[in-house]
């Protein structure tokens, strides 16, 4: 299955949601969440290896207004892997970073940049060094 189109992902510019802060009160957060879009076509790039899509994750998250619920729930559940309120997740715990396999490149490309999300003060006790 290919991989959504940078235009077609949720989260972008001009899409409803985007930049909201508002505080969501009730339990049922995840309906509010970018990456929820109902047919799953996010799913690969929230579940992926590779430092493209672990960015556009990250970057979707960054944006997302439930991004701390996120995060809190998936330290609750433990999850095994993926990212989660804008952090990768390896072994139920918060991954510092992430690196492409092989040498490192002189010249890094995009998919190098991540997001800089920092993990809040209260949930830094679950990081785990790669």
């Amino acid at each position: 299955m290919a991989a959504p189109a940078q235009s077609d992902l949720p989260g972008q510019p001009g899409q409803p949601g985007v930049g909201d802060v508002t505080v969501i009160d009730d339990d049922n957060w995840t309906a509010h969440a970018l990456c929820r879009t109902g047919n799953g076509e996010l799913t690969g790039v929230f579940f992926a290896d590779s430092l493209r899509d672990i960015a556009r994750a990250r970057a979707i998250c960054v944006q997302c207004p439930v991004m701390l619920a996120c995060l809190e729930g998936a330290i609750a559940r433990r999850e095994p892997g993926g990212v989660w309120g804008g952090q990768l997740f390896s072994g139920g715990r918060i991954l510092t970073g992430k690196r492409r396999q092989g040498r490192p490149s002189a010249a890094p490309g995009p998919e190098d940049q991540m997001p800089d999300i920092p993990v809040p003060v209260h949930l830094r006790q679950y990081l785990r060094s790669a």
